[in-house]
């Protein structure tokens, strides 16, 4: 049974008022006027009145020796993380040249500043992104290539037979919501067009924009790449996260100085490119980041000048703009290659890009000075910070600043003096650099310092000046959305600033309520994924993430389906589903940022013998149609729309106890749950439909129950395996007979061809 603490006393107002007249009639006989208007009376209400403050107060001291037993655990609470994203940054009306700006510049959305990682060159440019996309087998036809046919017979050159037609569409979110560089274009390439500004104005000649490349030539161009955000899968191998190679290659086109086009044994445009050195810190293909690309000389950045107009965009060259006036202002293309086996599917990409964060610093904050004194602490005036931000120096009178440092524990840091060994009988001394000794803990969470007692850790010094340099952030505040990110003060007149993605990674620190209830747990595990209840704990605890519902499958690889649990040992699977998701709620998807936030979290926990799988979840789509019949006395309709809703509560991936790790006891199998959701590895059968149905209020009988999953055809049972899960395309409840599934489902959309890889030659717009 669970031990409660008793109260040392738990009289109210109105006991202690009866109680004391009570008595007040045995000891005080003469007293014989009880009445509210007594003034006796009013002086017993008094002192009851302050004797119930007394035991209030009297009755918080278990609570606050269960509160100080906590904090000698040292169980630290989960403490904010900083959120992060991308911005761009463009000079649009600003002074035409190229302006170097600092990291740490400030941005902000409102109210919620962030501060830049990454020092970059802002060029006067412009981009646009483009890519090729094939027309299908359908799209082209016959009829379409005749016509071509003649067009090219009309110029006299021969047409290509093997030909694969393509057309140039822009990356925009208008447009295309993103590209898969291998599956969508015909040259497995982003073509990104760095034009002049609008309003720059073209010099005379056949070199219009020879001043620009002048200005541009030798810089770093900062290239922003934001790859798609949705489901997608994210292992950690034993031995830690593996390097990623290089699957993109930069590449800028290679004119020789009579700025002829290179050809081919069959006259065919064969243009070269240059390579250029990337320079990146992350994987590009999976989280959103940037690149640093030094741009050659200024004459090694020109175009070719003797394009035929039939041989604009055909094979290799850069695709042909159907707006004339961009084709004015291009300045030269840079080419984005997808290797063969990279999964490149890219949702935007940008110049004068960089890394921010949300973060505010305080440098110099003064504390208390140092009184000399064991054990001392002190407490910063904004919480909570961010780990590893905070640094300390104290000032003792004429004397060198001296910088104190944050450590794990105090036990590990040495004397500030040496010291005998008590367990050598020679005495030799411990010297003090035998370890840290001007270090401090710290508490993340509170923003409080703990500073040695001189024996584990040096002890401030008496009458010295403390100055602390630290880092804080708002939390979930700063997971704001595309596009908010809007001002900054500090960039020069005429320059703009946007984020392309939402930011992500903000997380409040975790409360005190939260922090106890995984007191039990943290001394079981010590933040160490080792058991299934380790690793369900501790991936609920994910900062920068609302986890709808996390499941452990030990032994088990998704990509050995239908293996069962056991069959892979090593590798554990975490399956982990959102608790939001705006565009499907009723089945939420893993993205990009919500698997890495996981993998970031677990990577460090996990055992360097464990292959760690994260996935979201696999749904399979039903379409269920029922035949009921109502009860005298009810609604039909109010009793349709309750079978719709038990039916959907039934089959719901996202149960109310999903992001609530299990409370078992040891040595007990794992029992499922049915509130988490639908449970996995569970099939979908007609008659458990059916059953569910028949508990309805107001059904008295159920006629039948169809279940189809997707165009498929009727079946009695849809078999769930490995991290499959239910999502209900449509339900139909009707009175009598259930409507036939091929009416609730409606039309099967056509299958669509494959195009085959030739010669891409772009599709002429058709003009008026």
């Amino acid at each position: 049974m669970p031990i409660t603490p008793p109260p040392l006393d738990d009289r109210r107002f109105t006991q202690l008022v009866d109680s004391t007249l009570a008595r007040a009639r045995v000891h005080t006989p003469e007293w014989t006027n009880f009445n509210q208007s007594d003034p006796g009376v009013t002086l017993v209400q008094l002192f009851s009145f302050l004797t119930e403050n007394l035991l209030y107060r009297a009755n918080l001291v278990p609570l606050r020796n269960r509160a100080k037993f906590l904090q000698m655990l040292r169980v630290p609470l989960a403490p904010a993380s900083a959120a992060s994203g991308l911005v761009a940054i463009a000079n649009e009306r600003g002074e035409d040249r190229v302006q170097s700006l600092t990291a740490d510049l400030e941005v902000r959305a409102g109210a919620v500043p962030f501060r830049t990682q990454l020092g970059l060159d802002v060029l006067p440019l412009e981009a646009r992104v483009f890519f090729k996309r094939k027309l299908s087998a359908r799209a082209q036809s016959n009829e379409l290539l005749d016509y071509y046919r003649l067009l090219y017979a009309s110029y006299q050159v021969p047409f290509p037979d093997d030909v694969q037609l393509y057309e140039t569409v822009a990356l925009d979110p208008q447009v295309v919501d993103s590209v898969d560089l291998n599956a969508d274009t015909v040259d497995a390439s982003l073509w990104i067009a760095l034009l002049a500004r609008r309003g720059d104005a073209p010099a005379a000649g056949d070199d219009p924009w020879k001043q620009l490349r002048g200005k541009i030539g030798g810089r770093t161009l900062t290239l922003g790449l934001v790859p798609a955000l949705d489901a997608e899968s994210a292992e950690l191998s034993p031995a830690g996260r593996a390097q990623p190679r290089r699957l993109l290659r930069f590449e800028l086109p290679e004119v020789n100085a009579d700025r002829r086009v290179a050809r081919d044994a069959s006259d065919r445009p064969q243009p070269r490119y240059r390579q250029l050195e990337p320079r990146t810190d992350v994987d590009l293909l999976t989280v959103p980041g940037v690149v640093q690309l030094a741009l050659p000389a200024a004459e090694q950045l020109r175009l070719w000048g003797d394009v035929d107009p039939l041989e604009g965009g055909v094979g290799d060259m850069p695709p042909t703009l159907d707006d004339p006036t961009l084709g004015t202002r291009i300045v030269t293309w840079l080419r984005v290659r997808a290797d063969g086996a990279a999964q490149a599917r890219i949702r935007w990409a940008g110049i004068n890009a960089t890394p921010v964060k949300q973060t505010q610093r305080i440098v110099a904050e003064p504390l208390a000075d140092g009184e000399g004194t064991p054990d001392q602490t002190r407490r910063l005036s904004r919480a909570p910070v961010l780990p590893g931000s905070v640094a300390v120096t104290t000032r003792v009178a004429d004397e060198a600043p001296l910088s104190w440092s944050a450590i794990d524990d105090l036990a590990a840091a040495a004397p500030e003096v040496p010291v005998g060994n008590p367990r050598s009988t020679a005495r030799e001394l411990q010297a003090p650099d035998d370890g840290p000794t001007e270090v401090f803990e710290l508490d993340a969470e509170a923003g409080e310092l703990r500073f040695g007692d001189g024996l584990r850790g040096r002890r401030l010094p008496l009458g010295a000046r403390v100055y602390a340099s630290y880092e804080f952030s708002q939390g979930a505040a700063g997971n704001v959305a595309e596009g908010e990110i809007d001002s900054a003060p500090q960039l020069p007149s005429g320059f703009s600033v946007f984020n392309p993605v939402q930011t992500w990674g903000g997380a409040d620190a975790e409360g005190v309520a939260s922090g106890e209830k995984q007191v039990r747990r943290f001394l079981q595990h010590r933040d160490r994924l080792v058991s299934v209840d380790d690793f369900e704990a501790i991936a609920l605890r994910a900062p920068g993430v609302q986890i709808g519902r996390i499941e452990i499958l030990p032994a088990f690889h998704p990509d050995l389906v239908p293996n069962e649990p056991g069959a892979a040992p090593g590798v554990v699977t975490v399956m982990g589903i959102p608790k939001f998701d705006p565009a499907q709620p009723d089945a939420p998807r893993a993205d990009r940022l919500f698997l890495n936030a996981l993998c970031r979290h677990l990577d460090p926990r996990r055992l360097v013998t464990t292959e760690l799988v994260v996935r979201g979840a696999i749904y399979k789509g039903l379409w269920i149609s029922v035949g009921i019949e109502a009860a005298a006395g009810f609604a039909i309709a109010e009793v349709v729309e309750a079978v719709k809703a038990r039916l959907r509560a039934l089959l719901a991936p996202v149960g109310p106890n999903g992001d609530q790790p299990r409370d078992t006891p040891l040595f007990t199998p794992r029992s499922v749950d049915p509130q988490r959701g639908w449970p996995l590895r569970t099939p979908v059968a007609n008659r458990v439909l059916l059953a569910e149905v028949a508990r309805v209020a107001g059904v008295t009988s159920v006629a039948n129950v169809l279940l189809a999953e997707g165009q498929r055809a009727e079946v009695d049972v849809v078999e769930m395996t490995g991290i499959e899960l239910p999502r209900v395309l449509g339900i139909s409840v009707v009175a009598g007979e259930p409507l036939p599934l091929d009416a609730l489902r409606g039309g099967t959309p056509a299958a669509t061809g494959t195009a085959i890889r030739l010669l891409p030659v772009p599709v002429v717009p058709e003009t008026c």
